[in-house]
């Protein structure tokens, strides 16, 4: 009976930091900005207002290579080639449900099916998973880039379709995409 007694506490751990990880996230994800005192001797970065020059530059530490970078916090996307240099940078509209910062792949990719919202969209590029809601770029046929209902969980960041075609092209499976706050 050690194999089931063992089987049993590894589910239970396996349970237990699951349900940590998702606390922590929530957590994370609920505190304000401006919650952080500025660290002593640093100086504060001056805010950028949306739509400036400044608010199109590739963030800094979002890694290196060919990649898609994704903010959450600018809502922004950029397609880095191999070089470094920026290819193509565009704003999207997030869906309800955000990914946490990191590096993921391009996992699967679907050329034309109807978004969680009935909308029908095309070119998806799939990249990550949180409980259990699918996150990837999109674009509507119908060119919206409307804010999701927040009483429906959707993962759908979407894009134009100028912006789709793009990211069809250049994010195959496997390719990197990092996110940064």
């Amino acid at each position: 009976m050690p194999s089931s007694s063992s089987t049993f506490v590894a589910g239970l751990t396996a349970a237990a930091l699951a349900t940590v990880g998702f606390l922590a996230f929530q957590a994370s994800a609920n505190v304000p900005d401006d919650l952080a005192e500025p660290r002593r001797g640093v100086p504060a970065k001056p805010a950028k207002a949306p739509g400036s020059v400044a608010s199109t530059a590739l963030p800094e530490s979002s890694g290196a290579g060919e990649r898609v970078v994704y903010a959450l916090i600018a809502d922004r996307v950029w397609l880095v080639g191999a070089d470094g240099r920026v290819n193509r940078t565009f704003k999207v509209a997030p869906g309800s449900v955000d990914p946490l910062p990191g590096s993921y792949s391009v996992g699967s990719r679907s050329g034309a099916i109807t978004g969680t919202d009935g909308t029908p969209i095309e070119h998806v590029v799939r990249f990550a998973e949180v409980d259990g809601v699918a996150i990837g770029f999109s674009a509507a046929l119908d060119g919206s880039l409307a804010k999701p209902d927040p009483r429906v969980r959707t993962g759908g960041i979407r894009e134009t379709v100028a912006d789709g075609d793009a990211m069809w092209a250049f994010a195959t499976i496997g390719r990197r995409v990092d996110v940064v706050r």
